[in-house]
């Protein structure tokens, strides 16, 4: 086949994961080969960015597009028949990447010559729930960028380091339970992804460095072609060791949803980080490298176009496209019923709090001000009493002020002539006596002197 103007949709170019990233290393084989892939999507970001980077076309509006199409290469549905539906007389394929996303389901078009699963899980979605022919279904598994992800140096006899490899990954799903099973071990535990708040755009760059990786699909994939020993797990579940005996099973998987059956316990990573073996770990990386690069999956992929266009040009369906437009948008009418039930469930829900808050926050406020008003009250009083303390301490300032002047002046008095005149009297024992028998008489008298005025009122 000549070049090929080859127009590739998918649900998001955004954030670096599974099938965006799919698109970027297939665009960038296909620009290599002489063909012209065009990404489409509206949402766009890093990896839209990256492909215009590699000078591969990236729109978000397909009215962008001055030449149609030589083929549809259709990812997540709305995205797929935009596109069949705006370029009348292109055949599609449509590729599967997940089990459960509701983006994932394949639309119905007779237009789409051929539907590609990534592994079996996908394939039965297709055919046991979708009705669509197993004639026209292929499985490719899933490839790696063999010349980006380059292989480590041996690994050691055990493990050091681990790396949780996963946008999903964060101490609200599965880290917890891993740093527990890697502590029992020793082992060192590292995390990478989007929840985790640590993105890579080059993950390339770090697998390398670590011995042992607990990842799913993708980067289990990527991780096995550098060559550490992968354990497969996610937020859905944990999985087993990837060892050579398992490996084609695993591969037909896509190392996904279907190997995450055993619960996020440390007992269940624990087994399975026990049986980690260098020798195999290497095995099972010559085996990936040997079998699922980007160049021999690209092959498969541009085959399948060939089939594609050939079939199309003997039959063309083009006279059911408004018929299954119309069964598709009559299929999916329920979903985005159902969504915007949900969003104005959401809105009333949300409305209804929005209420309760205000008058919490009402609330809140006349407690505030109450609060408020008792503590200026306290302040007050608080001023009080600190005038109150004050003037305390200065009356006890001014006793104290006086005590010492009277002792002053009693030490004053004790110091002198007549004080010292009456102490030696009152030792003598015969002046001593008389002394006090004249001061009991003086104070009889006193006493007598200052009655007698109360005595004569009271007979008067």
């Amino acid at each position: 086949m000549g070049g090929l103007r080859i127009l590739i949709t998918n649900n998001s170019l955004a954030m670096r994961a599974g099938s965006e990233l799919y698109v970027r290393d297939l665009a960038t084989a296909l620009l290599a080969r002489g063909h012209t892939p065009i990404a489409y999507s509206t949402e766009l970001g890093d990896v839209a960015r990256e492909l215009r980077a590699a000078t591969v076309p990236v729109i978000d509006d397909l009215e962008a597009l001055g030449a149609a199409p030589d083929l549809i290469h259709g990812q997540h549905h709305l995205e797929t028949m935009t596109a069949i539906l705006r370029f009348p007389g292109v055949p599609a394929i449509y590729v599967c990447h997940g089990w459960a996303p509701w983006q994932e389901a394949p639309p119905r078009s007779p237009r789409i010559l051929r539907y590609v699963a990534v592994d079996h899980a996908c394939r039965d979605r297709l055919v046991f729930e979708h009705g669509i022919s197993e004639e026209r279904v292929r499985v490719l598994f899933n490839f790696v960028d063999l010349e980006r992800f380059a292989p480590r140096a041996p690994l050691p006899a055990r493990p050091t380091r681990a790396l949780v490899f996963s946008n999903a990954a964060s101490e609200r799903t599965h880290v917890g339970v891993l740093r527990e099973a890697c502590a029992r071990a020793g082992i060192a535990l590292d995390v990478v992804g989007l929840d985790a708040g640590n993105p890579s755009s080059s993950p390339e760059t770090l697998l390398g460095a670590y011995d042992l990786v607990f990842a799913k699909a993708r980067a289990a994939l990527e991780a096995l072609a550098v060559g550490a020993a992968v354990v497969l797990c996610d937020a859905a579940g944990a999985g087993p060791m990837v060892t050579t005996a398992a490996l084609d099973r695993l591969r037909a998987l896509n190392f996904g949803i279907r190997t995450l059956r055993e619960p996020l316990v440390p007992e269940v990573l624990a087994r399975e980080i026990a049986r980690y073996d260098p020798a195999d770990a290497a095995q099972v990386s010559r085996r990936i490298r040997a079998e699922a690069g980007r160049e021999a999956a690209v092959d498969e992929i541009v085959g399948v176009y060939g089939e594609i266009l050939a079939e199309h040009a003997r039959h063309s369906e083009d006279g059911e496209d408004t018929r299954a437009a119309s069964l598709y948008l009559q299929w999916l009418g329920p979903f985005l019923k159902k969504r915007v039930t949900q969003a104005e469930g959401t809105a009333h829900h949300l409305l209804v709090e929005r209420d309760e808050f205000h008058v919490e926050a009402e609330r809140l406020r006349t407690e505030r001000d109450q609060g408020l008003r008792e503590r200026d009250r306290l302040e007050v009083e608080r001023s009080e009493l600190q005038a109150l303390c004050e003037q305390e301490r200065a009356h006890s300032d001014r006793l104290r002020d006086e005590r010492e002047r009277a002792l002053a002046e009693l030490a004053i008095l004790r110091g002198s002539t007549t004080f010292r005149l009456r102490d030696r009297v009152l030792e003598t024992p015969l002046l001593g006596g008389l002394a006090r028998l004249a001061l009991r008489v003086a104070k009889s008298r006193w006493g007598l002197a200052a009655a007698r005025p109360r005595i004569e009122s009271r007979s008067g």
